[in-house]
């Protein structure tokens, strides 16, 4: 056994809930619901995915018990790490000897690169006891590589041809099952017996839809960044001298900064989606938080705690504007590109930009801190486009803060400590919760699988309730996509789920937050609990 903790150890006896209503797999039958279409680009979709089109949503019922039978499936890890995919695992291997003692499961290696180039280890009872209920993807590791050519396409299908396995499930994000979707619909086209099943994995929280209401690890992420920002707002309380920006994960969308804002109550939390429905400037962002400041000043209070998402960039109007022309002019292999690479000094880079971006775009670039500019030239993906994910916003407002404090002459004092929580909460132990989750949402895509089904999403519904109101369901992933330019070109995607502002949970955080500022009502949640309390063990997360 590799080195484990006691709670590790302690873990690893956990055994997951499971409703009782699904708990005899074998006697499970598919009900079908109505077919199903995408919510726009219907054309499109179809014309790309003749065969899987329109297919209905499954739910399923007790009925006689039938045979066993023997399964061959394949496991991968898509993308960034999320706690709870080895109980996605755990529960898919359970559920394969439920159905028959002779089934096998093979994982492949170091993400989709091991389908392409067939490399894969068998999982056994053994191999996988001391990872189950553990953190991380570390039992077969993950990867990035997008299954999109017709070579990978055809590699894939040889692997699945040569493994004769009846399905392979993709654990990821909206990118990851997207390419699940390519792959059944490859398949298919082939005559292959292989089914193709996604689990829904982000910590972002951006894989939902009417019916899926959750991705795996956001609980544990939300709650993991959770403590360490209780903490902050908590020595920010007792040393009463220092501001605390905060960025958070969440590249595309601002779920976790939004259920870290219910679990810590800020003094302010900035959610791009309301950014973007409002077209607040950056000056406006920077103007909001300089008045926070001044205001707390005039109160004695010259400290508090501010959180920002990730990806907020990209929700303010002219910054979005700004990196787009940016993208273009700076591809690679450009004039523009080769050009400012040739530039002498950043006088020379700016004269450059000035006269090849237009005149908004060029005036929202020069406010912005000199280190900002230079990560937004030069560092970039293969593509030549910027890697906003990079871009330091939590000290861009800072900086940007801080000047205008300056400006407007700020008697009081400002000390400012700039922090970034991302990877902290992405391999953590999973909580009770995504443990559960998890290991049903593994049972469930072995049932999709057994059932003939392809090109499904696994479903898990109810989360807020107690596990055992629970209920299993598989979704089209065709109904999830939309078009979107990538790349330079039109391309079948499934849509990000941004922050509803008119959900329960934002119109709540709208009523709370002015509260939050100048009234420091920090919560202190302390550590994930695992055992004890089913108020503190089995809490779901506060924006289901």
């Amino acid at each position: 056994m590799h080195n484990k903790s006691s709670l590790q150890k302690k873990r690893l006896s956990y055994v997951p809930l499971v409703p009782e209503a699904v708990k005899a797999l074998r006697k499970l039958k598919v009900v079908s619901k109505e077919k199903t279409e995408p919510p726009s680009d219907q054309a499109e979709i179809k014309k790309k995915f003749k065969k899987t089109y329109g297919q209905p949503i499954v739910a399923f019922e007790v009925g006689a018990e039938t045979e066993k039978k023997t399964l061959k499936i394949g496991v991968v890890f898509s993308g960034g790490q999320a706690a709870g995919g080895h109980n996605v695992i755990s529960g898919l291997f359970d559920a394969i000897k439920d159905f028959h003692e002779d089934g096998k499961l093979f994982g492949f290696l170091n993400g989709p690169i091991g389908i392409v180039e067939n490399k894969y280890i068998e999982i056994t009872k053994d191999k996988l006891y001391e990872y189950r209920n553990q953190g991380g993807f570390d039992l077969i590791g993950s990867g990035r590589t997008k299954i999109e050519t017709e070579e990978q396409l055809k590699s894939s299908l040889d692997t699945a041809t040569k493994l004769a396995i009846d399905g392979i499930v993709i654990i990821g994000g909206d990118d990851s099952n997207t390419n699940a979707a390519i792959l059944a619909e490859y398949f298919l086209n082939h005559n292959c017996k292989t089914k193709v099943v996604g689990v829904p994995k982000t910590i972002d929280g951006d894989l939902r839809s009417s019916d899926i209401e959750m991705s795996f690890g956001f609980d544990t992420a939300c709650k993991t960044y959770s403590e360490l920002i209780g903490n902050i707002c908590k020595d920010a309380l007792s040393a009463k001298k220092y501001y605390h920006f905060i960025r958070l994960m969440g590249r595309s969308a601002s779920h976790i900064a939004l259920e870290c804002a219910f679990k810590t109550q800020p003094n302010l939390t900035l959610i791009g989606e309301e950014i973007m429905h409002k077209n607040i400037s950056l000056k406006e962002i920077v103007s909001m938080i300089t008045e926070l400041i001044i205001k707390r000043a005039e109160m004695g209070k010259n400290y508090g705690v501010i959180l920002i998402p990730e990806g907020i960039i990209e929700f303010i109007g002219e910054v979005k504007t700004l990196i787009d022309e940016l993208n273009v002019i700076l591809a690679s292999g450009s004039k523009h590109f080769d050009a400012i690479n040739k530039s002498k000094d950043h006088m020379e880079v700016l004269a450059y930009l000035k006269q090849n971006l237009n005149i908004e775009s060029f005036s929202c670039f020069e406010i912005l801190p000199k280190d900002i500019q230079k990560q937004l030239l030069l560092d970039r993906d293969p593509h030549g486009n910027v890697q906003v994910s990079k871009i330091e916003t939590e000290k861009l407002l800072l900086d940007m803060v801080k000047k205008e404090l300056n400006e407007r002459s700020f008697k009081g004092k400002f000390s400012a400590i700039a922090h970034f929580f991302g990877y902290e909460g992405r391999s953590a132990l999973p909580t009770n919760f995504d443990a559960n989750y998890c290991y049903n949402l593994g049972r469930l895509s072995a049932l999709l699988i057994n059932q003939g089904l392809t090109g499904y999403i696994a479903c898990v519904k109810n989360l807020k309730e107690s596990v055992e109101k629970w209920q299993y369901c598989g979704l089209p992933l065709t109904m999830l996509m939309n078009i979107e330019h990538r790349h330079g070109k039109q391309k079948p995607v499934i849509k990000k789920y941004l922050v509803d502002l008119k959900s329960h949970s934002f119109l709540e955080f709208s009523k709370l937050k002015n509260y939050w500022k100048f009234d420091d009502q920090y919560l202190l949640v302390g550590p994930i609990q695992f055992y004890g309390d089913k108020e503190l063990t089995e809490s779901c997360p506060f924006t289901l």
